[in-house]
Order: structure tokens, then C-alpha cells, then sequence
């Protein structure tokens, strides 16, 4: 049979295959530390969770919801734009809620994008910034993911030279899976470049609240101007532990936002209401699990950096978001990231995803998620010794003790 249009468009999912693996050993009863996939361990919490079983109680929250969200919850949404990055948004206009930030950017994309498009974004990057587009329709052109001239000299070239024009510029910082950060001055520039060569610009910002050097992550809306071209697409899913509860955000632009929520209307009902009142009594109530669970991040990616690192596998700390971006160690980078992913889940029972799954320029590093207690990380450390060991790959010296 002919196969379908938008699936052959589609690679096969790389990450998939170590994810089969994983599947595979665990159902053989192996003790697989998994590393791989960005699923929070920790829950949500106590009064969220009482919030959703109050509201889940009462005989009438049972039937279909708002699709773009309720009017609360989307006014709970604007409260934390006003507090958090002095953002002045309106519920009505400004914001829609979505089945988390993924749905989000995929329904925009299809909302926005004709077949031929071309779209910006870039290599590495989460992969539904690519594949929303190509599922509809479009073609990407890839720009670095690292901030900075080069970046810059990307998008230049590919305004002058890319037939039709790129229409969409679509990031994410703190970055999945680099996890590299931007600043202000980085939107600033971004928006300065919209405008000028009229590009929407899709920004995502799920690891708002993981940032680890003192220093918060901006929001491109925070730039004078920017909602003329930008939307923003925020999570609950890492901020506050309810990553299956799929709840997120769009907002900013009111044509984007107003094109998303059409499309929306067409294809879902919104979250369960329970869901959206306990995502209101997030946002709106007591903030302390947003700052023990960055607190929690650091530490952990403080035990990575350090125990592996005695392990022979130096890995630069991420500045922020629940990843580490690592590279393979030199000896084996020959293996590339998809063999060494396999490799680690066979020989070490650590399970990592192969950087090739987030784009081409991703081979020869895996991400490693923070999703294991510290106890569990530093077993992990001394599962990879082992086998780096094993495959000739000694520790340092000075750093082997322990």
C-alpha cells in the first residue's frame, strides 16, 4: 500500500528505538536507570492535587470544557506574566490554554503554515520544532542553536537567499536538549530581525523556572514590541510536576493566538475543567515548589557533573533546564550517539537519548535528564565506569577515589 503523505515526511523517531530497548530489558526484569526520556519524578503539589479531586467531586465538571482554556485559568496565566516578567497580557486575547506546550505548537503550525513554507529553526532542537512544521507541509531551514553571530549571520543568509522567504522563526530558551540560555539582548535582537523582514516568531520557554546561575530566564516578551510578532509557549509540566496533567500556554500575539484558538475549536474541547481549576490553584497559589524543585535540579546536576566526571565522562553543567547536553567521551565518539546510547542501556543499564534524534548536528552527544534521584545518578556513574573501563576508557587519576 501507498504509504501516507505527512508519514512519509516522517523519519523514523531514532529516540524510539533506545526507548524499545529500555521497554525490552525492564519487562526482563533488569534494573534500567533511565536518563532518557525528561518525565518528572517528583509530584505536584498537596494543594493541587486536593484542588483536582474538589473539583473532580462536584456532579457538574464532567462535560466538555473551554477549548481555549477557562476564563480563571487564563487569568491566572496573565497574573504570572505580570509578576514574573512584568508582562501586562489580556486573558480574552492575549493567552490560550493548550494540551500542554507540544499540542500548542503543533496546532499553530498548522494553523499558520502553507505546504512550501519555509520555516527557521534550529539544529539541535526539541523535535516537535521541526515536525509540527513538516507534518504541515513545511520546509525547514535549519539556523544554530548556539546564541550569538552566528545565529545572526544564519538568519541573514536565509532571508537573502531562501526561495519563498522564510515566514516562522521558531526557538526555544533554556534550550531542549543544549540547554544553553539566552538574555534579554538576544530577544531584542531577534525582534529587531522580525520586524524587519516580517517573520512570526515562535518562542519556547518550558524551562522558564529551571535556571541555576541566580540569574531568571527572560521572556522575549519582556522586549517593547515584541507581541507584533511573537507568541510565547510556557508548561506547567517541569515548573510544578504535572508534566501528564498537559496543561501549557500560548500567548502574545493576538492574530497568532487568535488563529491557534480557532483551530483548537475544530480539534479538542480543552483539558478536563478539574485539571484547569487545579492549574489555577498553581499558579495562583503558594510558589514554594518552584523554587525547591530548581534547587532540586541543581543538585542533581551537581551530582552528574561531579560523579561522572570521576568516572572518566566529563560533562559541561548545564546553566539551566533539566538536561546536560553531553558529548561522548573522545575515545568513543567514533560509535556516534545512537550506537553509545545502546551501548550504555546494554552494558551499563543507563538509559540516555542519542543527540541524532534532535537533529543531524546533535551526533556526538547524548542528553542526559535529571529525572533520578541523586543515589540513582551516582549508581548510574558507577554502571558507565565500568563499561568505559571495559572499553578502555580509564578515569582520571586523581579524580578515580570513590
Amino acid at each position: 500500500m501507498e504509504e501516507f503523505y505527512r508519514i512519509r515526511r516522517l523519519p523514523p523517531y531514532v529516540i524510539a528505538e533506545v526507548n524499545a530497548m529500555r521497554a525490552a530489558a525492564r519487562q526482563r526484569g533488569e534494573d534500567i536507570i533511565d536518563l532518557g526520556m525528561g518525565n518528572p519524578d517528583l509530584p505536584p503539589p498537596p494543594h493541587v492535587i486536593a484542588k483536582l479531586a474538589e473539583v473532580a467531586a462536584k456532579p457538574d465538571a464532567h462535560g466538555y470544557s473551554s477549548s481555549k482554556g477557562i476564563p480563571g485559568l487564563r487569568r491566572a496565566q496573565a497574573g504570572y506574566y505580570a509578576r514574573r516578567f512584568g508582562v501586562e497580557l489580556d486573558p480574552e486575547t492575549e493567552i490560550v490554554v493548550t494540551l500542554g506546550s507540544k499540542e500548542g505548537l503543533a496546532n499553530l503550525a498548522q494553523a499558520i503554515t502553507a505546504p512550501g513554507d519555509v520555516v527557521l529553526a534550529p539544529n539541535p532542537s526539541y523535535p516537535i520544532h521541526t515536525f509540527g512544521f513538516i507534518i504541515a507541509g513545511a520546509t525547514i531551514r535549519s539556523v544554530p542553536t548556539t546564541p550569538g553571530p552566528a545565529f545572526f549571520e544564519a538568519l541573514e543568509r536565509a532571508v537573502r537567499f531562501t526561495v519563498p522567504k522564510p515566514t516562522v522563526l521558531v526557538f526555544g530558551y533554556p534550550s531542549n536538549p543544549t540547554a544553553e540560555v539566552v538574555d534579554r539582548s538576544f530577544y531584542e535582537e531577534v525582534v529587531a530581525f522580525a520586524k524587519e523582514h516580517r517573520l512570526w516568531v515562535l518562542s519556547d520557554l518550558a524551562y522558564a523556572e529551571l535556571y541555576f546561575d541566580g540569574k531568571p530566564t527572560p521572556s522575549i516578551l519582556e522586549v517593547p514590541g515584541a507581541k507584533d510578532v511573537a507568541v510565547e509557549f510556557t508548561s506547567m509540566s517541569k515548573t510544578y510536576s504535572m508534566a501528564g496533567w498537559r496543561i501549557g500556554f500560548a500567548v502574545g500575539n493576538r492574530t497568532l493566538i487568535n488563529a491557534l484558538t480557532r483551530v483548537k475549536s475544530y480539534l479538542d474541547y480543552g483539558a478536563f475543567t478539574p485539571i484547569q481549576a487545579a492549574a489555577v490553584a498553581a499558579l495562583n497559589g503558594p510558589q514554594d515548589i518552584v523554587e525547591a524543585n530548581r534547587a532540586l535540579y541543581r543538585r542533581r546536576r551537581d551530582v552528574l557533573v561531579e560523579s561522572f566526571g570521576r568516572a572518566g565522562w566529563e560533562i559541561p553543567p548545564p546553566p539551566a533546564s533539566m538536561f546536560a547536553w553531553a558529548p561522548l567521551p573522545p575515545a568513543l565518539k567514533e560509535m556516534g550517539s545512537l550506537e553509545f546510547a545502546k551501548q550504555l542501556l546494554t552494558h551499563a543499564g543507563v538509559a540516555v537519548a542519542p543527540g541524532v534524534g534532535y537533529g543531524e548536528l546533535g551526533e556526538g552527544f547524548v542528553r542526559i535528564a535529571l529525572v533520578e534521584n541523586e543515589q540513582r545518578l551516582r549508581q548510574a556513574a558507577r554502571n558507565i565506569r565500568r563499561y568505559l573501563q571495559a572499553m578502555g576508557v580509564n578515569a582520571p587519576a586523581a579524580r578515580a577515589a570513590g
